[in-house]
């Protein structure tokens, strides 16, 4: 699993982080929740090394991450979908899916696993492309692809369905359920749409102004006032 254990972060003299702690276990969907600034993608660029965190642990597979470039991170099982996708604009389909084989060496590396087109048939129908020339739901289904061509252990999404059309919200909401349905896969899931979130959460976490305030069962969000707590 993954365990983060009370980690710190500051930009200036401002204090983003402040000691955040949970576990993100394999075969679960963790869903992390909260408005906008209150930290939660410096915490994910802090699980992927993108940012160093100032103090705490996070430890991946009782293997202990803090000092690991972004790239170990990803040898050691770990995707990372980023806020705003992010894909290759000029490159095709095709193309922005094996940069996700870089971890990979020999004939591994070179074919794109059927699964992911399995799971984004829109992917195989457009593999030629340019990853440019997609709407943006079909880009967020590329950079979602991407992560899984390198067939990670732990799937990090930072606010998936933002600006994409209801009909592919629900197509990546059926992945990420397959995904976790597997076994072997430990999900982080940063959201601030609440409907989507509560129907994946097998756990919950929510922060406010660098905290985690709140954290429980998926299935108790409802009772348990989550959606309140975003609106405050």
């Amino acid at each position: 699993m993954l365990k983060v254990d009370a980690l710190n972060q500051y930009y200036g003299g401002s204090h983003i982080l402040r000691d955040i702690s949970f576990t993100a276990p394999i075969g679960q969907t963790t869903c992390l929740l909260g408005r906008n600034g209150v930290g939660k993608s410096t915490l994910l660029k802090c699980l992927m090394g993108l940012v160093p965190a100032r103090s705490g642990e996070i430890v991946w597979q009782d293997k202990r991450l803090n000092s690991a470039r972004p790239h170990q991170r990803v040898a050691e099982g770990v995707a990372y979908v980023p806020q705003g996708r992010e894909i290759f604009a000029r490159l095709t389909v095709e193309e922005n899916l094996k940069m996700g084989l870089a971890r990979f060496s020999g004939k591994t590396g070179r074919d794109i696993p059927d699964f992911v087109y399995q799971m984004f048939p829109v992917l195989a129908d457009m593999k030629h492309r340019r990853g440019g020339d997609l709407s943006g739901g079909q880009q967020q289904q590329l950079a979602i692809g991407r992560a899984l061509v390198s067939q990670p252990k732990l799937l990090i999404l930072d606010e998936p369905t933002e600006g994409i059309q209801p009909s592919i919200i629900k197509q990546i909401g059926e992945v990420i359920r397959q995904l976790a349905q597997r076994g072997d896969m430990a999900i982080l899931l940063v959201e601030q749409y609440y409907d989507f979130a509560e129907q994946l959460a097998d756990q919950y976490l929510v922060m406010s102004r660098g905290e985690i305030i709140r954290q429980g069962r998926g299935e108790d969000m409802a009772k348990e006032g989550v959606r309140e707590l975003l609106a405050i």
